[in-house]
């Protein structure tokens, strides 16, 4: 796993995705990570191939952001864009604060 990001700015794309997404994250491990099943989804590492959730408190499920992120600020448009196809994937709406 290659990642552009620092230590840092991995640990705080992985706080904001918990404290303020952590709904999002479930969406996109079930309608992308193969998981439908999965009750809760921790942001668990960012690089730049894909972002990582631990899922029921152990399974680590990687989702691939569908090209090689170079940059920090590439990391939320990858997100919104996985969220995007999760919920098409799954019959759900699109939040507008996307």
């Amino acid at each position: 796993m290659s990642t552009p990001f620092t230590a840092d700015a991995v640990e705080a794309i992985k706080r904001h995705m918990n404290d303020d997404h952590a709904a999002d994250s479930l969406i996109i491990v079930r309608g992308l990570g193969g998981r439908p099943g999965a009750t809760t989804a921790l942001t668990s590492d960012v690089d730049a191939e894909a972002i990582e959730f631990t899922i029921d408190g152990g399974e680590r499920v990687r989702v691939p952001w569908g090209e090689t992120l170079t940059e920090r600020a590439q990391v939320r448009k990858a997100v919104v864009m996985l969220y995007r196809e999760a919920c098409g994937r799954l019959g759900l709406p699109v939040r507008g604060e996307h």
